[in-house]
């Protein structure tokens, strides 16, 4: 069900990123291909010769309202510089500029690798005939001259953004699959140890009053006991990295007692809530690493709402398990009605 869930999803962004660039070109939102007009401002003077010059863009606020059709306006001018070269003269705006909509789309679709908003001068009448003597103040050298600036043409801007969000929290996960490693491969290891060393085992004897109550069906010293104790211990203690490989290696123990390949039992359902939900007495390791000093404002609420989420965590599950679908189709009561793989 959860993959036909994230099919729509998926389908439905689509149809909607679709239907949004589709009015958006029907619109001509962006005025692909009609030029801005601006005043170019030289505060170091013009020459001709330089590949690189420094200016001050000026944007008359009235002008961009009527080429866009908002009633967002710019700022009055923006630094950047002109750069001259054999495909013609470009105005590259400073990286980090903060420009209105939807001037902002065009500079995040259309920036150069420096992160900086360029654009094609269309007309531009250079202001040689008004080079300032040597010796002017900086008010008298600052030349202006009249230009028009085309901006790339911007296409399907939705589309593009969920691809970018798709390839970029690909890359998120296969960074964190790739940190879990290292850790899963330690604990395992260290479970293993546990294990053949008979410390499992005692662990399962010192926590069965406790969790005896919330996972009945499980045999009193099957070693899944002393999975879910280590699980929850390392929640307890903000050890999520350590509690993965614990609740992988307990689900694993709790399907060996179901007779299902397909359906969860009461005990791995509550053994889910109680992961979920778990209560913590010290702070996450991240969390502490990005807070530092100031975690200690939020132990005690911490404390206080990982308390009350693994109640009402406790008691859902138990309820859940109470109704009589989930009965009919729990694998423990009716065992018959399920065929487990040999």
């Amino acid at each position: 069900m959860l993959n036909y869930i994230w099919a729509g999803l998926i389908v439905s962004s689509l149809l909607f990123a679709v239907g949004y660039d589709v009015r958006d070109m029907r619109l001509d939102r962006y005025r692909n291909g009609e030029p801005l007009p601006v005043e170019l401002a030289f505060p170091e003077g013009y020459d001709s010769a330089a590949r690189r010059v420094p200016v001050q863009v000026m944007i008359n606020g009235d002008e961009y309202g009527r080429l866009y059709g908002t009633e967002a306006r710019p700022q009055r001018r923006y630094f950047g510089y002109l750069s001259t070269s054999q495909e013609g003269a470009q105005v590259r705006f400073e990286a980090g500029s903060a420009f209105p909509e939807p001037l902002a789309t065009i500079a995040r679709i259309s920036k150069s690798n420096e992160d900086e908003l360029q654009g094609t001068l269309v007309t531009f009448t250079a202001p040689e005939s008004l080079q300032s003597s040597p010796g002017s103040s900086a008010s008298e050298a600052l030349l202006v001259a009249p230009a028009t600036v085309r901006f790339e043409p911007v296409r399907f801007v939705k589309i593009t953004a969920i691809s970018a969000a798709a390839i970029e929290f690909a890359q998120t996960a296969a960074e964190i699959a790739l940190s879990l490693v290292g850790v899963m491969s330690l604990f395992l290891g260290m479970l293993k140890i546990g294990e053949a060393s008979g410390v499992i085992f005692a662990l399962v004897k010192l926590v069965r009053p406790i969790l005896r109550p919330l996972f009945p069906e499980v045999p009193a010293d099957h070693p899944a006991l002393g999975m879910i104790a280590l699980n929850i211990t390392a929640n307890v203690f903000g050890l999520g990295n350590a509690a993965t490989p614990f609740g992988i290696k307990a689900m694993e123990e709790l399907q060996k007692l179901n007779p299902s390949d397909d359906t969860a039992t009461n005990p791995m359902v509550m053994l889910l809530a109680i992961n979920t939900a778990s209560i913590q007495l010290v702070p996450p390791v991240l969390l502490l690493a990005l807070m530092g000093l100031q975690i200690n404002q939020l132990i005690f609420p911490i404390i206080i709402t990982t308390s009350l989420s693994l109640l009402v965590a406790i008691v859902a599950a138990k309820l859940y398990a109470k109704l009589p679908s989930v009965r009919a189709s729990d694998p423990n009561r009716n065992p018959s009605g399920f065929a487990s793989t040999p």
